[in-house]
């Protein structure tokens, strides 16, 4: 049977061009099964794993039956979690659209709103950015979004993860109804179906694989680790005895310790890593990305900032430094290696702590993973980081008691026995407006009386 090409997908000559100077000519599974769905303009929920090519589904059959619209509004709307996914779906689309004329804009937060105002003047077509600044700019009046006709809400998972659904609702009521909604998620979860159930009409489903599949060309290690540090030792050993270790993703559960590691291994390996997370400006995120994709640096060690969507091509190994305590995220890591049918390798670091979180995961994927013998080199560390140390734990607290006799406790408990005379309210004549109708009506009665 002859494989399917983008040529099959009837597009435009000049974006069929696009991809043929990308050298893309036959089309993953997801974006084979989306074609149809996406063009028949009903809704559509698209789930599939990462690094399966989920952009190019949702912007091929978008893109193949758009139509320039002279208001200046945009008609397509894609929202997407992170600052890093705005840049890179926007460089897609002016990449994809550079032979037609289209409008493209990303916008995200952290940026200054007045300046991202002024991108708008020339009028915009396909707008790219995070849920919170595209309400902003709509609520500023800076974008109108009653033009939408298309919809297109990638990582939705994750969006809800992230708290982003209080904007996302606000978003929904600013566009007109009649509109399509095509939403690709990693993971299919109850926050999903919740959502999908208020806001969406019926939408088809396209299942890649189901939630937790693992990517296949990934190679799954793991190692049995003492500690925080001990996982320092036993990293630099790896990357001093395996060359083919030349584009590493670390991944660490929190931006201090990805601080931590990155000190560390600065010291080990001088200007051959970076380190990425929120707290880190975006110019200085963009650019070690970009260093990190022409492989100007070794590795990057990050948070989950970096495990979803970014699409960074040829990385070696995906190291798990620290287990995430969420499954599914286990999955988005790894799956930022062994990408566009090339082989990966994943490696975790499993402390004693950290191995119920490494059965749920070998649970959700139904795959156990295989693991490797500690090196005998390697010295342990017996130091610990402060996350690791024990709570110190009280022995025989002083506590207050509460059965015996005397004591201000006492006292206080006595004097609250007293017999109670209603209060100021009952004894004095209440003030017009603190007074309820009732005593009112009373105080009134009374004063007629006499």
């Amino acid at each position: 049977m002859e494989k399917l090409t983008f040529a099959d997908f009837d597009l435009p000559v000049k974006i069929l061009d696009v991809l043929a100077d990308l050298e893309l000519f036959e089309p993953t599974p997801i974006q084979e099964k989306s074609l149809k769905p996406i063009l028949s303009g009903r809704d559509v929920m698209g789930i599939a794993q990462t690094g399966t090519g989920k952009t190019l589904a949702y912007l091929l059959p978008v893109l193949k039956t758009w139509k320039y619209s002279k208001t200046g509004n945009p008609t397509v709307l894609v929202l997407v979690p992170t600052r890093e996914l705005v840049v890179q779906v926007a460089e897609i689309i002016e990449k994809l659209t550079e032979n037609i004329t289209a409008r493209v804009i990303g916008i995200y937060g952290g940026k200054n709103i007045n300046t991202q105002k002024l991108l708008f003047n020339d009028g915009c077509d396909i707008l790219v950015g995070t849920p919170g600044r595209v309400m902003d700019l709509a609520i500023d009046n800076a974008i109108s979004l009653k033009e939408v006709q298309k919809l297109i809400i990638d990582e939705f998972d994750e969006m809800l993860n992230l708290g982003f659904r209080p904007q996302l609702s606000h978003i929904f009521e600013m566009m007109k109804e009649k509109r399509q909604n095509i939403l690709f998620s990693a993971t299919m979860t109850e926050a999903v179906d919740e959502m999908l159930d208020v806001y969406f009409a019926s939408p088809i489903e396209i299942s890649l694989a189901k939630s937790g599949t693992p990517l296949e060309k990934i190679e799954q290690t793991a190692y049995k680790v003492e500690n925080f540090n001990t996982k320092i030792n036993l990293l630099e050993y790896l990357l001093k005895n395996n060359t083919d270790m030349s584009k590493v993703l670390i991944f660490n559960n929190n931006k201090k310790h990805a601080d931590l590691l990155f000190t560390k291994i600065d010291e080990l390996f001088p200007e051959q890593f970076d380190v990425i997370h929120s707290n880190k400006s975006q110019n200085y995120r963009l650019k070690a990305m970009k260093s990190f994709e022409n492989e100007e640096i070794r590795g990057l060690i990050t948070t989950d900032v970096m495990a979803r969507g970014l699409d960074i091509s040829n990385i070696t190994h995906v190291i798990n430094f620290e287990i995430p305590e969420i499954p599914e995220q286990y999955i988005h890591r790894i799956g930022r290696t062994g990408r566009a049918d090339k082989e990966g390798k994943a490696l975790a670091f499993v402390t004693k702590k950290e191995e119920p979180s490494i059965l749920d995961i070998e649970l959700l994927m139904d795959k156990d993973l295989k693991f490797n013998d500690f090196p005998e080199t390697v010295k342990i560390n017996p130091n610990k980081i402060a996350s690791e140390k024990d709570e110190v734990v009280m022995k025989n607290p002083a506590q207050v008691k509460l059965n015996d006799g005397g004591g201000a406790f006492h006292e206080k408990k006595a004097k609250n026995t007293k017999e109670n005379w209603g209060g100021p309210s009952k004894r004095k004549t209440p003030k017009k407006f603190g007074a309820n109708r009732a005593q009112q009506k009373a105080i009134s009665k009374s004063k007629r009386k006499k």
